[in-house]
């Protein structure tokens, strides 16, 4: 591992635990107040930030081990935040939060397999997984407005269900990938008898499936 995959303390790092610190401070304007003007503010805010710290780590070389667990970390958290107060709101229905949250528990086994084989707690995030997470990311607060009754609330309806199902497919069909994924991998190592295993953490590329 070069020191460059070990740094703790980057610009893309510190933007990341910003997220993780806004997901308490959301649920609470969500589900106390009700302040949704400034929940959607927030969630804007993060969804923002979600594309800089990536755009920074690969522009400043700042890519670092926990910068890739602390990403998708955040964007979970959000998305998982989101859903609770979204149902308890009863403003979307409790199947779509149960597809949403099914697909990650669907892939709770993958990263113990991946230690075992020598590969590292996570998968990089492929283009897919992202453009999923965007399309929820996008989806969630026009869902917010649309529980309002402004002007605003019917178009805010409309396209805020298109990406929530965009989003969800694309969610399931990135979570799929990623299991095709890990068997390559797994057949890479029964192929080189274990030679592959401990390729390196930060090595494991991804091939867009």
């Amino acid at each position: 591992m070069n020191g460059a995959e070990d740094r703790l303390w980057t610009i893309p790092n510190l933007l990341s635990l910003l997220r993780l610190l806004g997901v308490p401070v959301f649920l609470w304007l969500v589900l106390g107040p009700k302040a949704d003007g400034w929940a959607v503010l927030l969630l804007m805010l993060a969804g923002f930030s979600d594309w800089l710290d990536g755009h920074l780590a690969r522009a400043w070389n700042q890519v670092s081990r926990i910068g890739r667990l602390l990403d998708p970390l955040a964007d979970r958290l959000y998305i998982l935040a989101t859903l609770v107060g979204l149902t308890m709101r009863e403003i979307i229905p409790w199947w779509l939060a149960a597809a949403v949250v099914a697909r990650d528990v669907f892939l709770l086994w993958i990263p113990p397999v991946l230690r075992k084989y020598g590969y590292g707690p996570a998968l990089p995030v492929h283009f897919l997984g992202k453009a999923a997470t965007a399309n929820l990311l996008y989806a969630f607060p026009l869902l917010f407005l649309a529980g309002h009754d402004g002007w605003y609330a019917e178009p805010a309806r409309v396209f805020g269900w298109a990406f929530a199902i965009w989003g969800t497919g694309l969610y399931w069909w990135a979570g799929v990938l990623y299991v095709v994924q890990v068997r390559r991998l797994i057949a890479a190592y029964a192929d080189t008898g274990g030679g592959e295993r401990g390729r390196g953490r930060g090595e494991v590329q991804t091939t867009g499936g």
